[in-house]
């Protein structure tokens, strides 16, 4: 597997499958990592198209595997990116507690642009559609 990303609060690598690999580290690692494996699950049963999908959550590990949604997009604007987080909270329901431009990404396949690390995010619990 090969580093994407190799810091304090996580470990991140590539599988030969494109597969991502994060390892939570530092502080409330457990909480973390639990509350982005939640995050994401609910995203997919809210049909949101451009998120990861969780694939596994090894809560003894502190570990997540998802789904891959492209490369960093270290061009884009503030003004779209904050454009991608209010669509995720207002069709949704997800508020991106971190919400820079660099966890955008752009997916070729998909042709669009995701966001990515809800470790940190905030689901709306009486959230309708």
């Amino acid at each position: 597997m090969r580093n994407l990303k190799d810091g304090i609060r996580s470990l991140v690598k590539i599988d030969f499958y494109g597969h991502v690999h994060k390892y939570f580290r530092g502080t409330d690692a457990d909480k973390r990592a639990e509350n982005e494996a939640y995050v994401l699950k609910v995203l997919e049963e809210r049909n949101c198209p451009n998120v990861p999908r969780l694939l596994e959550y090894t809560a003894e590990e502190n570990y997540i595997v998802t789904t891959n949604c492209g490369s960093p997009t270290p061009n884009i604007t503030r003004k779209k990116s904050d454009y991608l987080y209010a669509q995720l909270k207002e069709n949704y329901g997800v508020i991106h507690d971190d919400p820079e431009p660099r966890n955008i990404t752009y997916d070729e396949n998909m042709g669009e642009f995701c966001i990515i690390d809800f470790e940190l995010a905030t689901v709306i619990q009486d959230f309708k559609a």
